[in-house]
């Protein structure tokens, strides 16, 4: 098999990037190992920046997110029964989409489906080889028949625990980590959002989050142990811990039925350099971030916009001067983004430990100066509806 770039990993940023290169007049071919139902019908974050967002519209695969993204021109944040709202629209005339990661995998599926595009699902025994040549090829199996797929270049979008970040050799790779001490218990509930916009709450038995998927569906998260089991946590104990941490007076948590819980660990996670000969990672391959400020999908997106306007340009002109800086200008953006991430995490969670006092009036002392100054509120809003692209 040959086509101009492998794609490995079909999920957010492998589908977007097939497609964007596609616009370009690029082929491209995705492989993914799992199958196409449990990609599509994973759910995942559903905070879209006003920049990704846009991207999907120019791209023409923003219509349904057009029609049933819920768009949100504020945020809540909350100490203790005290809430604050930061009006993104007002400070920085912007605003986010909460719109469903796995609602965004099926439109490109789709889309790529319409325009013939190539991914093959279930693939197994994926293999990366001579990307520091100028013949780089992905070997794998596919219906049980091995093969392998020759490409200019290779796209690694395959995941945090994906086999192409290892393909760039130890002594090459720089890994930046930080394990939290804490993980989050996230629920969806079959009841209607009880606030229109996201509710960030720091209360003395921990943070919580409100968020929605839908109109009819709810989506919570609690913070709890990393290793945390689930039979701790039956429905009784989860809403009483939600109207306890989420309570403030004259407002109401509305319950309903539990539908699914995860336990899910958190971490900050950098990969360096993006880029190893032919070899280009993307998206969740290369960095991590905690969930706290809904980054990770838009990270991504930043991630395969760049790569597919570098791959168009060396395409269309020769040059290599966009692949040659792909990985400094991402990462630019990564660690700006890790750095909101980890604040809105300190701002938000308790860490525990001796100092856990002190920590608490510091982040009751952050509260007050967002609620206080213009200029902290616009920083905030700044980050969180996103910088430009690029």
């Amino acid at each position: 098999m040959r086509t101009q770039v492998a794609i490995v990993g079909g999920g957010p940023a492998g589908l977007l990037l097939s497609h964007l290169l596609h616009l370009h007049g690029i082929d491209s071919v995705v492989l993914e190992r799992r199958s196409q139902e449990y990609v599509q019908h994973r759910v995942r974050a559903g905070v879209l920046e006003q920049g990704t967002a846009d991207l999907l519209r120019e791209a023409g695969v923003g219509d349904r997110m057009q029609r049933e993204g819920d768009v949100h021109d504020g945020v809540h944040l909350q100490f203790d029964e005290e809430r604050l709202r930061i009006p993104f629209r007002e400070l920085t005339g912007r605003g986010i989409t909460v719109y469903g990661q796995q609602e965004v995998v099926r439109d490109l599926a789709e889309r790529r489906r319409r325009d013939g595009g190539q991914v093959l699902f279930e693939v197994a025994d994926v293999g990366v080889h001579d990307v520091t040549t100028d013949r780089p090829f992905v070997r794998f199996t596919h219906e049980g028949v091995e093969r392998e797929l020759h490409a200019d270049f290779v796209a690694g979008c395959d995941g945090f625990h994906g086999i192409c970040r290892d393909t760039i050799p130890a002594g090459t790779r720089t890994v930046y980590e930080r394990v939290y001490p804490f993980g989050w218990l996230g629920v969806l509930a079959s009841v209607a959002p009880s606030c229109g916009e996201l509710i960030y709450a720091n209360h003395a038995n921990g943070f919580a989050l409100h968020s929605m998927r839908s109109a009819e569906v709810s989506r919570f998260y609690l913070q709890c142990a990393p290793d945390e089991s689930l039979d701790e946590w039956p429905d009784e104990r989860i809403w009483a811990e939600l109207q306890t941490r989420l309570g403030t007076p004259g407002w109401t948590l509305h319950e309903g039925p539990i539908i699914d819980k995860t336990v899910t660990a958190m971490r900050s996670f950098v990969a360096e350099p993006l880029r190893h000969g032919r070899l280009f990672l993307a998206g969740d391959s290369a960095h991590i971030v905690p969930p706290t400020g809904a980054k990770g999908l838009n990270l991504a997106v930043s991630d395969v916009d760049r790569l597919a306007d570098a791959v168009a340009t060396y395409h269309r002109t020769g040059s290599t001067t966009g692949l040659d800086g792909y990985s400094a200008a991402c990462l630019q953006r990564v660690w700006r983004v890790q750095n909101f991430s980890w604040w809105m995490t300190s701002l938000t969670h308790h860490f525990g430990g001796p100092d856990a006092a002190f920590e608490r009036r510091l982040q009751r002392a952050q509260f007050d100066y967002l609620r206080t100054s213009t200029a902290a509120a616009t920083t905030l809003a700044e980050n969180y509806v996103g910088l430009p692209l690029r």
